[in-house]
């Protein structure tokens, strides 16, 4: 069963323990201007120390997550890291190589159904939030339901100042018609067409080589845990 965090928050003891390394954003800026396998396999062991600054940070988020969720401790950092190698089989963009590192921590697995928490590094671009990201049919289903039948509550989270003024709203494709069982006038009907139910917020690259980096990624984690809840809940 899928347990869920009531109020989420982080042991101040654990600030500043990890930060990643400035390197590792030069390896990351230099792939992308160098997407192919000739630099790629020349650059090997440069990747392979990025890898482990990143996965050293990843482990230290998932120690984090642990003290407000015990699930998060039957994964290790290779479990939540997204590999770097494209899939490239059915894109026009045939670059073999993410110009990125990403993680996705979530109590049902990174491949679960589950909504969560994820840190995207790249140079420029990079940013931490998360959600639910074009759940199955069924999952859906049961997202919206739960929208619907508690509408009021999930206002109060998607409109709290601090999470406003850090998100933004919510962001995900959305359905051009009402989901069938649903009429137009419903109040919630914005959020009920929605196919995804995604928040972000920038990180500037000052802020991932900073001590306080793991901080700041459990602050927009904390601020978005009663959206992550709220859309588990149905899932359980």
């Amino acid at each position: 069963m899928l347990k869920l965090a009531g109020t989420f928050s982080f042991s101040e003891n654990l600030n500043n323990c990890v930060m990643l390394q400035a390197t590792t954003l030069q390896f990351l800026s230099k792939l992308g201007k160098n997407n192919n396998k000739e630099w790629f396999d020349k650059n090997r062991d440069a990747y392979a120390v990025a890898k482990e600054d990143f996965e050293i940070f990843v482990t230290d988020i998932l120690g984090r997550l642990t003290k407000t969720d015990p699930a998060f401790s039957q994964y290790k950092a290779k479990d939540c890291i997204f590999r770097i190698f494209r899939d490239v089989r059915f894109s026009k963009n045939k670059a073999p190589y993410k110009a990125n590192f990403g993680a996705y921590f979530s109590s049902t697995g990174r491949k679960g159904p589950g909504a969560g928490y994820y840190i995207h590094l790249e140079p420029g671009k990079s940013f931490a939030g998360g959600g639910l990201w074009m759940p199955e049919g069924p999952v859906l289903k049961a997202v919206r339901q739960e929208i619907d039948y508690n509408f009021a509550e999930f206002k109060k989270i998607v409109n709290g100042a601090k999470f406003k003024k850090l998100f933004g709203k919510i962001e995900g494709e959305a359905l051009k018609t009402v989901p069938q069982g649903y009429t137009a006038d419903n109040p919630a009907i914005d959020y009920l067409k929605m196919k995804s139910f995604v928040v972000t917020t920038k990180l500037d690259d000052k802020d991932i080589t900073a001590k306080t980096f793991a901080s700041k990624c459990m602050d927009v984690f904390t601020t978005m845990n009663p959206l992550v809840a709220f859309l588990n809940r149905p899932i359980e």
